[in-house]
């Protein structure tokens, strides 16, 4: 399967200009996606482009990803109705360096000769000065033309209106086409829909000064069935690195999809054949409540972002909150992966040389912390056996809890019923 068939099928594919397919199939082709390093991290946002390069390496062709020290300055209008914040060139930097070793992670760039190449406009940009850049680039496309750009025209009929440096942004970006079709034989630009324009004003430039012929891809923006954005969630982004979404969280999104979503992603984001596809979503339709679409994306996806180790951990933290898992798995843990499992749990502090002699289980409970309102509550309900410690069962009212029962020398772990955790800390 060529590489259009295989976004058509994975319903990836938005928009492709004429002649791009039949330029394909010649043989191996060089192409490119923009990555701007707003921040220090790609998102899950980012993995359409991502699975776009893959699959681009996949069917024989050769995939460079840039990534925007220079364009990072000037920040895209497409799709935004206020302008970026500018970042500092220090913190740029910081951020290039940490998209590049992330993109590192999904693409080969040691398999011959459709190895992958990372590049960076800042190269090209940072000796090219205001008045060359006017003179050389900027008079071969009018500003009638950009003018005509939806991402120009949203953002002159919204109440913020544009400044030059956005609108310089698609000259710009059109210019990183021009200069890797020269110096790369770099012939087709890929992107979300919302960069239609810039690419094209990139295809323009090679037409108009290299007297060349450059190529477009847009993929399909991604959205929730329900219309609401992909990617974010009530704690914000979902982002790829692990230390600003932990593999359980990132894990634990994929698995809560609804069906509706699960079935698209599963074509977006997974490198199953169409067959293999096909038959997860036939049992999966014969056992709705197993989960197999949302267990197959996490699991593929988790393993892909971030490594086997770290779906089994996830794994287990799963099986530890929402099934039979043992206490024991939380003394593999260091005590930051204990407070990032249960954020959002309610957490109480308590002394710890006051278990030391020994402290009354009821009074642990509705004294020095609140997980009870008052003690009459908490005798009750661990005489009737709802109470856990640590995962074990409690009822008898005049119980205690010593130092040994820290998890970690730290933590205790209360369950009121199955599902209503509270996190002890002893400080």
């Amino acid at each position: 399967m060529n590489f259009i068939e295989e976004l058509r099928w994975r319903g990836m594919l938005h928009d492709i200009m004429p002649g791009t397919e039949e330029e394909l199939n010649k043989g191996m082709v060089s192409g490119y996606i923009g990555f701007d390093p707003t921040a220090d991290s790609l998102h899950v946002g980012h993995l359409t482009q991502i699975m776009t390069l893959i699959h681009f390496q996949k069917a024989g062709h050769k995939p460079f990803a840039l990534v925007g020290g220079a364009t990072g300055m000037v920040g895209d209008p497409s799709g935004k109705s206020a302008e970026r914040n500018l970042l500092a060139e220090d913190t740029l930097q910081k951020n290039v360096q940490a998209l590049e070793s992330q993109l590192r992670k999904f693409l080969d760039f040691d398999c011959g000769t459709n190895s992958a190449e990372m590049v960076n406009n800042y190269d090209w940009f940072k000796n090219f000065n205001f008045l060359d850049f006017i003179r050389d680039v900027g008079k071969h496309i009018t500003v009638n033309y950009m003018m005509a750009k939806d991402s120009v025209k949203k953002r002159l009929e919204g109440e913020t209106g544009l400044s030059f440096t956005e609108f310089s942004y698609q000259l710009i970006q059109g210019y990183d086409f021009y200069w890797l079709w020269q110096n790369k034989n770099c012939k087709v630009q890929m992107g979300g829909s919302d960069q239609w324009g810039n690419i094209v004003t990139g295809t323009e430039l090679v037409r108009r000064i290299g007297k060349g012929t450059a190529f477009a891809i847009t993929t399909q923006l991604i959205k929730k069935a329900d219309g609401n954005k992909f990617g974010k969630t009530e704690g914000g982004a979902i982002w790829l690195d692990a230390a600003k979404t932990s593999p359980f969280k990132f894990y634990q999104f994929w698995l809560n999809t609804t069906d509706d979503d699960a079935k698209n992603w599963i074509r977006i984001f997974s490198l199953k054949s169409q067959e293999e596809i096909e038959t997860i979503e036939q049992e999966h339709n014969e056992a709705p409540h197993l989960r197999l679409i949302q267990k197959a994306l996490a699991n593929e996806i988790t393993i892909r972002t971030h490594s086997e180790a770290a779906l089994e951990k996830a794994l287990n933290t799963s099986n530890f909150l929402f099934g039979n898992g043992p206490i024991e798995f939380l003394t593999q843990l260091t005590n930051e992966e204990i407070f990032e499992i249960f954020e959002g749990i309610q957490q109480y502090t308590f002394a710890k040389e006051q278990l030391s002699a020994g402290l009354n289980l009821v009074e642990l409970l509705a004294e020095n912390t609140q997980v009870f309102p008052s003690k009459g509550e908490a005798k009750k309900m661990l005489q009737g056996g709802g109470v856990s410690i640590n995962k074990l069962k409690i009822n008898d009212v005049n119980g205690l809890v010593n130092i040994s029962d820290l998890i970690n020398e730290t933590f205790i772990i209360v369950q009121k019923g199955k599902k209503n955790y509270f996190l002890l800390v002893a400080e």
